[in-house]
């Protein structure tokens, strides 16, 4: 993810020196009086508040020298035909054309009413098209601009417009999804644009004062400061640790960058986080080494690769492994895998927890699938994993990860709200943690489209107030796994719970498929 472009040029606009000189009140002797023998004595010496070494007086001569660099961004795209037919009186109307909106998650961008659809072939109407705005700054002397990847994701066209309010066309030249990172340049061959350089070296510290400039609400040129209020944040993004910072950004911030006080870059806001849709003061950006990283590949490939092993992971929660008896282990626990996968050709099990990956310690399935991206395809991965409680080395080949939306289009939570359960069994089954359990025959296994040699029990009732039930559990799920076994009747799960009870264990942990998924819960067990 570092090489370069051949002749890939990136240069420094440095921020003016940081002014902090202090300001000490002056002493004053007054003349001597004497009035009924008082006295009139100096002015207190206490000098006047001054702020500490470092503190700017005032950002201008940052905003001054980077300002040109920043750039407003305002797209063209087509209106998401799904989200159109949810209008009253559009749910038949046929459309032709692409989705439209910018997505992403922060949902930060300044949008524009849709506007009116063009034909389309065959006299159908084409999606009507919308407006969107966002930001981007110059990383190059001949125009390449980094931003967001929802600001253009589903761009017709891009027009930049400089400090100076003069507008050009832009086209992308790449995207990346897993980081919201994109780059896009400036049509027109012009090679004189000032630009700015990502800070890979010298980090600020937590405290430390950063300025942000973008196009919030459309408003271009708009500068706020604060400071850095944490780092390593994971807000659900897969290969980012964001950077919190509290100088104000808005809606329309998206793919701004952040400076520090000499007018480096050190991150690209992304998010905010927000009940009201506007700026409370925590907002998140993609740090500078990422960014700088993912838009060198982009520029000289287009295209981002990362590792894959073709499995779905869970957090290892301490209820999981009180209920291994693993004490406090922390890991990711392999839940299923994809048929045919690396994984599944290099021997790994739904239930093994993976703890460390080419002996770097793995605490989060964040950061195991963080670790499994560096790896290029065809790379070993050497993963240390814990199954029946004993560790055992399994070496895997990467893949390549498919795209966010392809694996997104194939989860399936446990906690999803589709039942999908049969009707109210005929006789009563064996009950276990308060769920009546019955056996999983052929006609309900290829309603549940559950693979032919899946084994396991079907949740036919469960007790509302009852653990499972509290944790999402419902009518028309299986159990393939009890405390690290598989599962094939329902005295499985109860002998599993009574394994657990002599070990002391306070949960049991269950093995769910559901939607063509298995996911791990802890249960607890009742007195």
């Amino acid at each position: 993810m570092t090489s370069k472009k051949t002749g890939y040029l990136l240069g420094a606009v440095a921020g003016a020196g940081v002014m902090a000189a202090a300001v000490a009140g002056a002493g004053m002797r007054l003349p001597a009086a004497h009035a009924d023998g008082a006295h009139l004595i100096r002015a207190s010496t206490a000098p006047v508040f001054a702020p500490p070494p470092g503190a700017p007086m005032s950002f201008a001569d940052i905003f001054d020298k980077v300002s040109p660099a920043v750039v407003s961004i305002n797209v063209t795209s087509r209106v998401d035909s799904s989200a159109l037919r949810k209008i009253p009186g559009f749910e038949n109307f046929p459309f032709d054309g692409q989705r439209g909106a910018p997505g992403g998650g922060d949902g930060d961008d300044e949008g524009a009413p849709p506007q009116g659809g063009r034909a389309g072939p065959k006299g159908q109407p084409k999606l009507p098209t919308q407006q969107s705005a966002g930001s981007g700054f110059f990383i190059s002397v001949d125009g390449y601009i980094v931003t967001n990847n929802h600001v253009v994701e589903n761009a017709e066209t891009i027009k930049v417009v400089l400090k100076d309010e003069t507008e050009l066309e832009a086209v992308v030249v790449g995207r990346d999804e897993g980081s919201d990172l994109a780059v896009i340049k400036v049509k027109g061959g012009r090679t004189n644009f000032p630009f700015v350089n990502f800070e890979n070296a010298g980090k600020p510290r937590v405290g430390d004062w950063v300025i942000a400039v973008g196009n919030p609400f459309g408003l271009g040129g708009t500068a706020t400061a604060g400071i850095i209020s944490a780092y390593g944040r994971d807000i659900g993004e897969t290969f980012v640790d964001y950077i919190q910072i509290d100088a104000p950004i808005n809606r329309g911030n998206s793919g701004g960058p952040t400076f520090d006080i000499y007018g480096r870059v050190i991150g690209v806001n992304t998010a905010i986080f927000s009940p009201s849709g506007g700026s409370v003061g925590i907002g998140f950006a993609i740090p500078a080494e990422v960014a700088d990283a993912v838009t060198k590949q982009l520029i000289s490939g287009g295209k981002i690769q990362r590792g894959y092993i073709g499995a779905t992971i869970q957090n290892f929660t301490p209820e999981m492994a009180e209920a291994q008896g693993l004490g406090s282990q922390k890991g990711a626990i392999v839940s299923d895998l994809v048929p045919g996968g690396p994984s599944a050709r290099a021997g790994l099990s739904p239930g093994d927890v993976v703890v460390s990956v080419n002996g770097a310690s793995v605490k989060t399935s964040t950061e195991l699938t963080r670790e499994v991206a560096k790896a290029r395809p065809g790379d070993a991965l050497k993963l240390d994993v814990i199954r029946d409680g004993k560790h055992r080395p399994i070496e895997i080949r990467s893949g390549i990860r498919p795209s966010e939306k392809d694996l997104a289009s194939n989860d399936n939570s446990v906690n999803g709200n589709a039942p999908g359960g049969p009707a109210a069994p005929a006789a009563p089954h064996p009950s276990v943690l308060g769920m009546a359990l019955g056996p999983l025959d052929e006609a309900t296994r290829r309603r549940l489209n559950a693979p032919a040699d899946m084994h396991g029990v079907l949740v036919e009732t469960i007790e509302a107030t009852s653990d499972a039930g509290q944790k999402g559990l419902h009518r028309g799920d299986v159990i393939v796994q009890a405390g690290g076994r598989p599962v094939l009747t329902a005295a499985d799960v109860a002998v599993a719970v009574d394994v657990a009870k002599k070990a002391g264990r306070a949960n049991v942990l269950l093995g769910i498929f559901r939607q063509g998924r298995t996911t791990f819960l802890p249960i607890k067990i009742a007195n």
